[in-house]
């Protein structure tokens, strides 16, 4: 029984791969197994090149972005888009003459031509990854700062491709990423992410002042920010006590100056002018009310 069933399963397993080697040869349906990566950098010519025999009069080619929306390249015998202006057909491949980093993605060529069997496609799939140098990197520097107070610097770049990397510059000489490798009199208190691009000082001091650039640097290329000085002083003790003298001094000519306009009856005097104009404006509705009286008694 156990032979039986074996030979069954066998059977079985010749019959799907005979449909199988039919369903092929019917459509003519090959795709390419080995999927291309195309690097290049940009603003630079890039070859897409399509795995295919050489072009027949009877085949016929379309090229094809692939993403959210399929989109065509090369259509009809034509380039599409602005391919027209910066791309050249090379047999079945595109030459794109110079590369944006729009350009980066996902492409496939299509090739169908007539054969004994049917019309024959076959497809190439690539991805196009476009390398693009960082721009002048944003720098965050503090103009002043305390003695003793943590402070972080920061660096950053956004169109760099691959992601740069970041080295922070102290009056133009190179800080290394580890300070305890460095000279004995340098500040020993800082960390430098080379990732992320901050530089932060712990207790920073005195020493630290001075002006500070960053670097963003890639395989493509580097830019430098301009230098922005930082400046760090001692907290200022004997200016806050001045301050503070001179806000209390204020304070008491202020309170002697009311004092004083007491004692003269400044205050005095006007209180009695105000309670003076109330009675004679009483005395005055008065007769005018008496008169008012008289008139209506007459």
């Amino acid at each position: 029984m156990a032979r039986r069933s074996r030979h069954r399963l066998l059977l079985l397993l010749l019959r799907y791969l005979v449909v199988a080697l039919d369903y092929h040869k019917a459509y003519g349906f090959s795709a390419s197994k080995d999927h291309q990566v195309v690097t290049a950098i940009e603003y630079q010519e890039v070859i897409l090149a399509c795995k295919y025999p050489k072009k027949t009069s009877s085949s016929r080619l379309e090229w094809k972005k692939l993403g959210h929306s399929v989109s065509f390249v090369y259509y009809q015998q034509a380039l599409q888009g602005d391919f027209k202006d910066r791309a050249e057909m090379i047999d079945f491949s595109i030459r794109i003459k110079n590369v944006t980093r729009n350009d980066a993605g996902k492409y496939r060529c299509e090739v169908s031509a007539p054969s004994e069997q049917g019309q024959n496609l076959e497809e190439d799939t690539l991805t196009l990854e476009v390398l693009v140098a960082p721009a002048v990197p944003s720098c965050e520097v503090p103009s002043s700062a305390l003695r003793g107070t943590v402070v972080e610097l920061r660096c950053q770049d956004r169109e760099g491709n691959p992601a740069p990397e970041y080295t922070w510059f102290k009056d133009g000489i190179r800080l290394l990423e580890n300070p305890k490798l460095g000279s004995a009199s340098a500040n020993s208190s800082y960390t430098m992410n080379t990732k992320s691009g901050t530089l932060q000082f712990n207790t920073v001091s005195k020493l630290d002042s001075g002006e500070y650039s960053c670097e963003a640097r890639n395989s493509v290329g580097h830019r430098r920010c301009p230098g922005k000085r930082m400046q760090v002083d001692d907290l200022n003790i004997s200016g806050i006590i001045a301050a503070v003298v001179v806000v209390a001094l204020v304070i008491s000519v202020c309170g002697l100056g009311v004092c004083y306009a007491q004692r003269k009856g400044y205050f005095s005097k006007e209180t009695s002018f105000q309670k003076s104009s109330s009675a004679s404006k009483a005395t005055a509705m008065s007769e005018n009310d008496f008169k008012h009286t008289k008139s209506f008694i007459i």
